[in-house]
């Protein structure tokens, strides 16, 4: 299955509703099929500007992020079912980049550019692409562009 990203802004409710709303989340989730990673409370804080939903104007949320896996087939239903709760101010589902782990010792960083080995690769693949350098003698007595 594929990882995905879920970001929710909750109105900013007490405790126990705001589990409840979590709960909600999380049994749509379970209920397709997927699997939840890892669930973060991001903190309560104004949002970027005012957004209406249900009839309402909010200033601040809650936000929360869910990494979970479901099968692709069901994400537009897990978006449509959070479209219908009112506790929901904004979702968002993003498609999680895998990234290949780069290795790096201390050792290559510390050296000056031209000992490490991906500039000296550099320097041999310039070296190939020869350009033809500007001949001065083209049978004229006299260069052209000089005043």
């Amino acid at each position: 299955m594929i990882n995905y990203e879920l970001l929710l802004l909750l109105r900013v409710l007490p405790k126990p509703e705001l589990k409840t709303v979590l709960r909600r989340a999380a049994d749509c989730i379970f209920n397709k099929g997927g699997i939840i990673r890892k669930l973060e409370n991001l903190g309560t804080r104004d949002m970027p500007y005012k957004t209406s939903v249900h009839g309402v104007v909010y200033n601040k949320a809650s936000y929360f992020l869910f990494l979970f896996n479901v099968p692709p087939s069901t994400v537009e239903d897990l978006l449509d079912e959070y479209s219908r709760d009112v506790d929901i101010i904004r979702r968002r589902i993003y498609k999680k980049k895998e990234f290949e782990p780069i290795e790096c010792t201390l050792d290559d960083e510390n050296k000056p550019p031209p000992y490490r080995e991906e500039v000296q690769e550099l320097m041999r693949q310039a070296k190939k692409l020869e350009k033809p350098k500007f001949q001065f003698n083209t049978g004229l007595d006299y260069y052209p562009f000089q005043k």
